[in-house]
């Protein structure tokens, strides 16, 4: 099982509300799951809900591990 490496938020913490790739609507507590980058331009970013995450085996971009450039 993924074991999270940041604190869980408390319930007078600020969570993200925005919108989930993967069901396609707006959901509170959204994470970054990927994320493009461009040359020229501001590329683009991919977030899920807490239920997509976990329905679809996600792992949210700060969780990853990170890897050197080849």
């Amino acid at each position: 099982m993924h074991e999270t490496t940041q604190a869980q938020a408390g319930d007078n913490t600020p969570r993200a509300f925005g919108w989930c790739s993967w069901h396609s609507g707006y959901a509170e507590g959204i994470r970054l799951i990927n994320f493009q980058e461009q040359g020229s331009g501001p590329g683009g970013g991919a977030f899920a809900c807490g239920p997509c995450i976990e329905t679809h085996g996600l792992i949210p971009f700060a969780d990853q591990p990170c890897t050197p450039a080849s």
